[in-house]
């Protein structure tokens, strides 16, 4: 995996990454640091890159233990250090999962499953972060059905 980021010159503090698939990430530095608030910063891209992997964990390993998971939202609240380097120092998930009869003891362990073996920024991160997480279950009875 590759990634090239590229500063945008002297005015701003805004970088794009090119990422390996080809993909665009801007990033951008706060108004006090010279930056102009065009994107997010580095590291909430780092964090919501977090929250995407546990995410997809998630979702795959629900979907594998034949549970109809039909949403998965997570909320991510951290505090970092506050001197440099600024490393996150807590982080907690909150998963909202919703779908039919979602058993709450498969959707925990799909968690645990995520955090301790498979979503490797997670895993990377409780080096310097105290890692929790909770979650909540909102069952989809009914379809919405269309007049």
């Amino acid at each position: 995996m590759e990634c090239t980021v590229r500063w945008m010159g002297p005015s701003g503090m805004t970088f794009l990454t090119e990422t390996g698939s080809g993909h665009v990430i801007a990033m951008d530095g706060a108004p006090e640091g010279g930056g102009r608030n065009l994107a997010p910063r580095p590291m909430e891209v780092v964090l919501a890159g977090t929250g995407g992997c546990t995410a997809y964990d998630v979702v795959l390993i629900l979907r594998k233990s034949q549970q109809d998971v039909r949403g998965c939202d997570v909320t991510l609240k951290s505090e970092r250090a506050e001197k440099d380097p600024k490393v996150f120092t807590k982080i907690h998930f909150h998963f909202t999962v919703r779908g039919r009869n979602l058993k709450p003891n498969i959707v925990e362990r799909a968690i645990k499953l995520s955090h301790e073996k498979y979503c490797s920024a997670s895993i990377m991160l409780e080096k310097t972060a105290e890692i929790t997480h909770s979650f909540e279950i909102i069952d989809d009875l009914v379809d919405a059905v269309a007049p």
